[in-house]
């Protein structure tokens, strides 16, 4: 009689789908296989992961519980609250199923991978195997690399070596696993709500379906056609232009291989010609691949720290009630408020958006840019600390961006750009509504002219408060 295969763990965190899961898949070639999934709100806490994010992590978790069920995969849950704990209650979890091997796919955040060091040191003392595969991105970070060794600091170049490596290979998306003969082992029941995260609005559940099924959906629809007007149509905040696949991608509902894959469907193979809006959108996915490789190579900005170190001596203001003003959309310029009331209704804002209300608080406003980083983690269903971290620094110019400090949108210029007829600031700023596109992006200019108004005046000169910034930044000491 054969011996039967060893029991194979494999531990879900931001990879919640069946389909082109290199730890799923490796776990079920090598034997019968189990899936866990870890809470651990202190951590999360630590992190700032928003409610609404945890919120759909639970509902992945339970569309994922019912994929893996058709497959003869139980799904566990456990709790922990820091990370760690991981290691004891993995290896706790193996000595109870007899599981010889654990598979995982990798995270790249000081905390994720000094949690996962510990695991694997812990495993491997009591005889499983610990195993971990390449999946939140193309490449493993330290392969992509300049001539002299080291990882790149500017988009435009790290674009063409990768864009170089995908035409010698490129990577294809896995398929799912095939379905198991059925483990005497029962699943457990998703928990809908976890310690210190509340529910969020049914607004943002709605907005946000959970599973890979309304995954799949949007990549269909979007590249089936938006995609090849997405070089435009992503800078108007009022269009439904963008995928809206941030969500689903940081959870790992759907991996960026398919979205890959996808894009190059549509656009006959064709990596940077072709289709501009195609071309676009693999450049955006690449931005999501610089920035995880900048996670990886620059520890320090998963320290809270700036990834350019001289800027840290920047005289930035203590003014909490400008920034409460920022964070309630109360600051007297409209593109600004309606972006924010956007992202708390929403618990998302258009890309465009994120680039002028970050720079507006950290020059205009002169405020510590990781007060918003911090704020727009505890708010975004898609927050996720690389492309986050690297918007903020971006916008504020003190990470990789190789424009100089001198780079200040002008709000007011930008909204007359993005939102000419203002109909987005209208939907979000409804007090609004009357003006016409003459002065729905500065009020206050003509606040004599149609008397007074239930909205406030702006917080800040936009002219005086850029020349505060650039006189910042100016006087920093000497780079080292």
């Amino acid at each position: 009689m054969p011996h039967p295969s060893p029991r194979q763990l494999v531990w879900l965190r931001t990879d919640l789908r069946t389909e082109d899961n290199p730890a799923l898949l490796a776990a079920c070639e090598q034997g019968p296989t189990l899936a866990v999934f870890i809470c651990s709100p202190g951590q999360w806490a630590e992190h700032d992961e928003a409610d609404c994010k945890v919120d759909f992590w639970l509902r992945s978790l339970t569309a994922l519980q019912n994929q893996l069920a058709e497959l003869n995969i139980p799904l566990l849950v456990r709790e922990t609250s820091h990370w760690a704990d991981v290691p004891d209650t993995l290896r706790a979890l193996c000595q109870e199923h007899e599981v010889s091997a654990v598979h995982c796919n990798e995270e790249y955040g000081v905390n994720e991978r000094q949690r996962d060091r510990a695991t694997r040191e812990c495993l491997e003392a009591c005889g499983v195997s610990f195993n971990s595969y390449l999946d939140q991105s193309l490449f493993a970070p330290g392969t992509v690399m300049t001539r002299t060794g080291g990882y790149y600091q500017v988009f435009g170049q790290f674009r063409r070596a990768c864009l170089e490596q995908l035409r010698l290979g490129m990577p294809s998306p896995g398929g799912a696993p095939r379905k198991q003969p059925a483990l005497n082992i029962k699943g457990d029941v998703i928990p809908t709500r976890v310690k210190g995260f509340e529910a969020p609005a049914e607004l943002i559940r709605q907005h946000w379906p959970a599973g890979a099924a309304e995954a799949r959906r949007r990549l269909d629809v979007f590249t089936d056609e938006a995609i090849h007007d997405y070089h435009v149509a992503r800078d108007l905040p009022s269009r439904p232009g963008t995928s809206e696949l941030s969500a689903y991608l940081n959870a790992g509902v759907i991996s960026v291989r398919q979205c890959l894959h996808a894009a190059l469907v549509s656009n006959q193979g064709e990596l940077d010609s072709g289709s501009v809006g195609a071309t676009t959108w693999i450049g955006e996915l690449l931005w999501r691949e610089f920035y995880k490789h900048i996670l990886a190579g620059y520890p320090r900005v998963s320290r809270n720290r700036a990834f350019r170190p001289h800027t840290e001596a920047l005289p930035w203001r203590n003014a909490p009630e400008d920034f409460a003003a920022w964070q309630e959309g109360r600051t007297g310029i409209p593109i600004i408020d309606a972006a924010m009331r956007q992202l708390k209704a929403l618990g998302w804002m258009h890309n465009r958006l994120r680039m002028i209300t970050a720079m507006f608080l950290s020059k205009n406003l002169l405020i510590d840019w990781r007060l918003g980083e911090k704020h727009f983690m505890r708010h975004l269903v898609d927050g996720e600390l690389a492309a986050n971290n690297g918007g903020w620094q971006w916008s504020a110019s003190t990470g990789t961006d190789s424009v100089p400090y001198f780079r200040v949108f002008n709000p007011v210029s930008q909204s007359a750009r993005f939102d000419a007829q203002g109909v987005f600031i209208k939907h979000w700023v409804p007090e609004l509504s009357h003006l016409g596109p003459k002065d729905i992006h500065n009020p206050a200019r003509g606040r004599d002219l149609f008397g007074s108004l239930d909205y406030p005046p702006p917080l800040v000169d936009l002219s005086e408060s850029r020349t505060r910034a650039l006189a910042a930044f100016k006087n920093l000491p000497r780079r080292e």
